[in-house]
């Protein structure tokens, strides 16, 4: 198996809960080699259900591909290894509240001054600036205060939120993207840089047709279910058993979606001529295709919409995901054994690059697994040195 692309990439990683881990995550499944620094009691997710032989399904869930070293930041000499490291790593990630981690003594500037080489990322609630930067921030919070619950669920009811942490995720995604531009900018300037991540900008973001709709119509933009508000039909029916989801995206899909489903009487129809018109009048097509949706089962409907290559989906649940035949074709979902957990499954690895292998290397750390080998491998430590910070409490092996 040839290197993975990062495979020359130190990271040390201050991250907890899910955006920062996230982040860390892309960059540890692409190869880099990440040092989870925990406090003496763990990283907080942890404490996080459902658990397996006393270890969390959540935090082995995001923290595959990655080392930990266990320190307490209150002592000199977990400072004194968290400096070192410093010396010799290319990233340093951390989504603490802004401030908290220049009070543990390792500001940008400060870091900056012993590794001028140094991409320093920082993922946060709302920024490192603006007058929402001190405000505390959950994926729910900012789920809400994005806009993202006002567009999101059926019309007319309560706002609804995204079934995943879409806000920690994407904050997560955009940082590793931040910092693999840095790294780049990096190979002609030989300088580092400060990335500034936050999660209420990922979903300002990820807004994207809703707010060029809000600017073009000045309509304020309002749930609509499974509809697509500018595409249409493009919403889920119910069948005779379970719902299928259509998606004809054009013109020339909506006359090929009418002869397959025996209603060219529909493309005939003045008011469904155009995808502009069939949206103007989504809610009376939707009527009449459920009426003709709910003649034959999902299977048959699936069957008669393949042979045109019409595309349509199932709405599977977790468990059809897991057992698809596409899913292990693509091998994204991997068992792996944990010394604590035991066997457990995960979602692979999504970048398939040719020469590499997608395979996870090694399941989520154990709380100071890795605590020895940073010091005496990474670092050079000798046995004496270690075994003095780990009775002075600095280090937990």
């Amino acid at each position: 198996m040839d290197d993975l692309p990062l495979s020359n990439l130190r990271v040390l990683d201050f991250t907890h809960v899910l955006s920062g881990p996230t982040c860390t995550m892309v960059l540890g499944d692409l190869g880099a080699e990440v040092i989870k620094i925990e406090p003496p009691e763990g990283e907080s997710s942890r404490a996080y259900g459902p658990f397996k032989n006393n270890a969390s399904a959540y935090f082995n869930s995001v923290n595959r591909n990655k080392l930990s070293l266990c320190l307490d930041l209150k002592k000199d000499g977990a400072k004194q290894v968290v400096w070192d490291l410093l010396r010799i790593a290319d990233v340093l990630v951390e989504n603490f509240r802004p401030g908290t981690i220049a009070r543990l003594g390792f500001d940008y500037e400060s870091v900056k001054a012993v590794n001028p080489r140094i991409v320093y990322a920082s993922i946060s609630g709302f920024g490192q600036t603006g007058p929402y930067r001190d405000r505390p921030a959950y994926d729910l919070t900012i789920q809400a205060m994005s806009g993202l619950m006002s567009i999101t669920g059926e019309p007319n009811s309560s706002p609804v939120r995204v079934g995943i942490s879409i806000g920690d995720i994407l904050a997560g995604y955009q940082a590793a993207i931040a910092i693999l531009a840095a790294i780049a900018a990096r190979a002609d300037s030989a300088v580092g840089t400060r990335v500034d991540i936050a999660m209420f900008d990922a979903m300002v973001y990820a807004l994207e047709n809703a707010i060029a709709r809000y600017d073009v119509e000045e309509i304020v933009p309002s749930p609509l279910g499974t509809a697509h508000p500018s595409i249409t039909p493009f919403q889920a029916f119910r069948t005779k058993d379970r719902p299928i989801v259509i998606a004809i995206g054009n013109d020339a899909l909506w006359k090929e979606f009418c002869t397959a489903v025996g209603r060219m009487d529909l493309h005939e129809n003045p008011n469904y001529l155009t995808n502009e018109l069939r949206t103007k009048h989504r809610d009376a097509l939707a009527l009449t295709l459920e009426e003709t949706f709910a003649s034959r089962t999902h299977g048959e409907w699936a069957e008669i919409l393949d042979r045109r290559r019409l595309p349509h989906a199932p709405v599977n649940d977790i468990a059809q995901v897991v057992s698809d035949e596409q899913v292990s074709a693509r091998n994204m979902i991997q068992e792996i054994s944990h010394p604590s957990y035991g066997k457990m499954s995960l979602a692979g690895i999504p970048f398939k690059l040719a020469g590499t292998s997608d395979r996870i290397r090694r399941p989520a750390p154990t709380k100071g697994e890795h605590s020895r080998h940073v010091l005496e491998t990474i670092l050079g430590y000798t046995e004496d040195a270690i075994e003095m910070l780990v009775a002075e409490g600095a280090v937990f092996v």
